[in-house]
């Protein structure tokens, strides 16, 4: 234990922080935060057509369409991140020109999340008061209009709630693409914990790995409580 704390190990580290710790960090709130951006972009309106295109939904759609959804967010759910990663490495490859580095981790991030985003949103949608989507309809709102005008804003709190949920996901995910050549501070704590045994430098990746889930977790809570409705009525 004392070796974990010498002056040299200690030096060592330091060294290591200044020089790649503030990159790898960008990185990770890069990869993050934009991978998390279009995981929303697809599996939020995936979310809505699995509420909204059910048979009593406000916009049918055919059972065959439904049941192919299903399956389809159900199969890319399941398949753990690593595997993933190594799956789509073709649709990688046509999209960034290589399955290696920062932004080529972004292709699998988003693969691996819009799914679970669809599910998390889909979760949220259904808690929306059906009498209020009953009272839109009988005043003549189109399905387009009660679910942007009833649906979603009823459900933002809720949203906001799995969406921090989601993000904190994608970072972990993003910790574990450095397996495969991704940047961040899974890399450091990877190539510097795993292979070269300086777990000094590895645990400090890991804190602030923890610290960024505090923070999106933090800010996420804050917003939730913002936009709902019933803590402003009390």
């Amino acid at each position: 234990m004392s070796e974990l704390f010498s002056s040299e190990v200690l030096s060592e580290a330091w060294e290591i922080i200044y020089s790649e710790f503030p990159l790898a960090l960008w990185e990770t709130l890069y990869v993050t935060l934009l991978a998390s951006f279009f995981s929303f972009l697809i599996g939020l309106p995936l979310g809505v057509l699995l509420v909204a295109g059910e048979k009593d939904g406000v916009m049918p759609l055919p059972a065959s369409v439904m049941k192919i959804l299903g399956a389809a967010v159900n199969l890319l759910r399941s398949v753990p991140f690593l595997i993933l990663m190594i799956l789509v490495f073709p649709l990688t490859r046509l999209i960034m020109g290589t399955v290696v580095g920062t932004a080529a981790s972004i292709v699998p991030l988003v693969i691996a999340a819009f799914p679970f985003v669809a599910r998390l949103a889909e979760s949220s949608l259904r808690e929306t008061n059906p009498n209020i989507i009953e009272m839109a309809q009988s005043m003549g709102a189109s399905p387009i209009q009660v679910i942007v005008k009833v649906m979603i804003p009823e459900s933002v709190p809720s949203l906001i709630s799995n969406a921090t949920i989601a993000i904190t996901t994608i970072l972990g995910y993003s910790a574990m693409s450095g397996i495969i050549g991704g940047g961040g501070l899974g890399k450091i704590a990877i190539n510097y914990g795993y292979y070269r045994y300086k777990y000094l430098v590895m645990l400090l990746a890991v804190v602030l790995l923890v610290v960024l889930v505090q923070l999106f977790q933090s800010v996420g809570s804050t917003l939730t409580v913002k936009f709902d409705k019933r803590l402003k009525n009390k």
